[in-house]
């Protein structure tokens, strides 16, 4: 096992936190209640390992051996790491707008660029592993971001979508390409047809969340180099408890994890097994963890 999963870190989030007026706004920033506690926010590492380090964590419970796939999947490491900053991206905008709008204030989502998270999969075999491919497999990346589509400039999946209405599979359509570490492209990329509905035709890939939230004030919380979506749940109780008077902590730091949807729901995370540690070495006592982990993962 080239790689392995283990224990991060435990740190506030308060600190992080800046709210301040709009450019060109006349409307006051609210005023940010200091709070003797604090939320915790809780990471993991996926290093690479040497046969010492193996040796060590072999038997260790809060260190996962991990494979090539299992760190990368389809990705390579660029592609992965522009996916995971893009998740914390996302999870700090729904975190904004569902505490936002939980405490009263005006919030509204707004459509994002055109990223692609994944190359969609045509066909599967038994095992899960992928049989066919759609074609633009040979063109697209995920981490790539669509800017124009057939002379049309693309400012969210929507329009995408309009550019693909009357087009039939086995039609090529002409995309303008953004690639980290390359710049921007042209590539003529032939449609096919939607598995799950032969009529409808596609591209062939998973687009990323990419929606943005409008504010009447500023508000940005510093994640650093930090990816990944599970600190929604973090960012959305420390606005709400930044935002508010009282103390949502008891003046105690709490830990937590979970991803945030934007009605407000918690989903569950990975490695908590190794969030846990953390917790643990860091020696907070409270842990808020997604039910949906199951019953089985929080026992443990």
């Amino acid at each position: 096992a080239p790689y392995a999963r283990v224990p991060g870190s435990t740190q506030p989030i308060g600190d992080r936190l800046l709210v301040g007026e709009k450019d060109g706004s006349e409307r006051p920033s609210p005023e940010v209640f200091p709070a003797d506690g604090d939320f915790m926010l809780v990471t993991i590492t996926e290093p690479p390992q040497s046969v010492l380090s193996w040796w060590v964590g072999r038997d260790e419970l809060a260190v996962q051996m991990m494979t090539e796939e299992d760190k990368f999947g389809f990705q390579t490491a660029e592609q992965r790491r522009v996916f995971s900053l893009e998740q914390m991206r996302t999870s700090e905008e729904v975190a904004q707008f569902v505490a936002l709008s939980w405490l009263g204030f005006d919030a509204t989502i707004v459509p994002g660029d055109v990223l692609i998270s994944e190359i969609a999969c045509l066909e599967f075999s038994d095992s899960g592993s992928c049989l066919r491919w759609p074609p633009s497999d040979a063109l697209l990346d995920p981490g790539d971001r669509l800017l124009v589509a057939d002379g049309v400039k693309l400012g969210s999946v929507g329009d995408l979508l309009e550019v693909l209405e009357g087009k039939q599979p086995g039609d090529v359509i002409t995309l303008t390409v953004e690639r980290r570490g390359e710049g921007e492209f042209e590539v003529d990329v032939e449609l096919t047809s939607a598995t799950d509905d032969p009529e409808r035709t596609i591209v062939g890939f998973l687009p990323f969340d990419t929606r943005r939230v409008e504010l009447p004030f500023d508000i940005s919380i510093d994640t650093g180099s930090i990816g990944g979506p599970s600190a929604g749940l973090a960012f959305t109780l420390t606005l709400i408890d930044g935002l508010s008077a009282g103390e949502l902590t008891g003046g105690r730091k709490v830990a937590v994890t979970g991803t945030i949807d934007l009605d407000g729901s918690v989903g569950p995370i990975g490695g908590l097994t190794q969030k846990a540690s953390a917790v643990a070495q860091a020696g907070v006592e409270l842990f808020i963890v997604p039910e949906q982990q199951g019953e089985e993962q929080i026992s443990a």
